[in-house]
């Protein structure tokens, strides 16, 4: 009996230990399906092909102040960032050498506007000579011609009619003499206005060198770069000041001259600049610089910023050195796109979920390119045919099914 109750204990330890080493299957629930997703197969599509050329936005109008006289500045008026007008006075140089030689000139000046006076009342003299000479002569051949008829006459003697002969040669020499002073006085006078020109040109190269100490501004505009100082040395060629007119700026771009042939003059062109913003502003090519650069093989394409009423477009925001980008139509291409709400963001990582045939979603990392209204170019990581999820995208995750909508 004993024994028989050992082996049934045995048979229960067995038991037991059987029971103890099993695991029980966890059950798994499968998750339901999520709503509110809709999913869009993505199709090729066709669209314009465009060039894309990187530039600078530059002022249609730069102006590079100098001095055009040597001598010290004296004064600056203006800074950088300083707004300027057509005539504006912006630097003073030390002018005390132009005016010495303007005083000088004006001192010669009044000199031979002196001698110009005296040489009128000689002139004046010399023509009541020459007066007084033909009066003399008129009377000298008058007398000559009576005394002639009276020599024929036999009423006077040889003696007589020889001095009255001579008195009218005399006053005949007398009146050439005169005519001869008065050639000689209004020929100096003649070398006296001329020399009179050369001196009031002489003012004039003075003043103009005393106006060369006073830079005025040659345009509207505002000042982006100053060298000058008070104290430095001004002189001809050394840049002072720079000036742009900042009511017109332009892109210029770099064009590979493989693409030259397909870009003309007014071709039409968007524009994006990213100190204005994501947004493509529409204009068209005012000029293409007709020189290459040998360096890189390529040519400078300038595309005006104005809009149609000739405003410069963000003309409070823009500036010279500014990156922007150029794209010109040069044809059309195939490509793929999904709309900008299938997009999701992680820092420089750009996905989208896919669905598989069993609508169970697949995080699929893509690249971007152009953005077409509402709609982004991806330029790799999707295929043609694919499904996307358009809408709903902040509601599901990677293995998530979805009911379709």
């Amino acid at each position: 009996m004993e024994r028989k109750w050992i082996i049934i204990s045995m048979i229960l330890f067995a038991v037991m230990i059987t029971s103890c080493g099993r695991k029980e299957e966890p059950v798994i629930e499968k998750p339901a399906p999520v709503q509110g997703v809709k999913i869009e197969t993505i199709k090729s599509s066709i669209v314009e092909e465009d060039y894309e050329a990187v530039g600078t936005v530059r002022s249609k109008t730069t102006s590079l102040l100098s001095s055009k006289t040597v001598g010290h500045i004296l004064a600056v008026r203006v800074r950088e960032g300083d707004r300027a007008r057509t005539g504006q006075l912006l630097i003073e140089i030390d002018d005390r050498d132009s005016r010495a030689r303007l005083q000088k000139a004006k001192a010669g000046l009044l000199e031979v506007q002196n001698s110009l006076e005296e040489m009128d009342q000689n002139i004046r003299a010399a023509e009541s000579a020459r007066d007084a000479a033909e009066a003399g002569k008129s009377l000298a051949l008058a007398t000559f011609t009576r005394y002639k008829a009276l020599l024929d006459e036999k009423s006077v003697s040889i003696q007589e009619f020889d001095e009255v002969q001579a008195k009218l040669k005399i006053a005949e020499a007398e009146l050439e003499r005169a005519k001869r002073m008065l050639q000689a006085l209004v020929a100096k006078k003649n070398q006296v206005l001329a020399k009179m020109d050369q001196v009031k040109a002489d003012i004039t190269s003075a003043q103009t060198y005393v106006d060369y100490s006073r830079i005025l501004s040659p345009i509207n505009g505002i000042v982006t770069s100053k060298q000058a100082e008070i104290g430095l040395l001004a002189a001809p060629g050394v840049p002072l000041l720079t000036l742009e007119d900042d009511s017109r700026y332009r892109l210029e771009v770099s064009v590979e001259d493989s693409m030259l042939k397909k870009i003309r003059i007014a071709s039409p062109v968007r524009i994006s600049i990213d100190a204005l913003g994501p947004q493509e502003i529409a204009s068209s090519v005012a000029e293409i610089v007709p020189a290459s650069d040998p360096g890189s093989r390529s040519f400078t394409v300038k595309i005006d910023l104005f809009d149609k009423k000739g405003k410069t477009i963000g003309q409070s925001v823009l500036r010279s050195g500014l990156f922007g980008k150029a794209f010109f139509q040069v044809g059309t291409k195939q490509i793929l796109k999904v709309p900008q709400s299938a997009i999701m963001q992680r820092g420089q990582l750009v996905a989208v979920f896919i669905a598989d045939s069993s609508n169970i979603l697949h995080l699929r990392l893509i690249k971007t390119g152009r953005q077409y209204g509402d709609q982004v170019e991806v330029l790799s990581g999707l295929n043609d045919g694919d499904r996307v999820v358009v809408e709903g995208v902040e509601r599901v995750k990677e293995e998530d099914r979805v009911n379709l909508r």
